[in-house]
């Protein structure tokens, strides 16, 4: 999902530059070059969260070990670990 929400925040970034610089539009009821100002502020802070959630995904590592003793009873070890960044 990060990954997904560093493309909308490039997303309203272009949006809002249209809005601000592209169209030359006046409406009664918005000021399009404040709204699209907000985009481009909005898509900067989503764009910069989406790539510090994708630095900070960490994976996990398990290890699964099979072997017998020397009864011939069978020993399974498992461990995980975090791996760390």
């Amino acid at each position: 999902m990060p990954n997904m929400s560093i493309g909308f925040g490039i997303f309203l970034i272009a949006l809002g530059a249209i809005l601000t610089y592209a169209l030359n539009v006046e409406v009664s009821w918005a000021d399009l070059d404040t709204i699209g100002i907000i985009l481009m502020i909005a898509g900067a802070l989503v764009t910069i969260l989406g790539i510090i959630l994708v630095l900070r995904r960490r994976s996990a590592v398990s290890e699964t070990r099979t072997g017998y003793d020397a009864n011939g009873n069978r020993i399974t070890r498992r461990s995980s670990d975090v791996d760390p960044l």
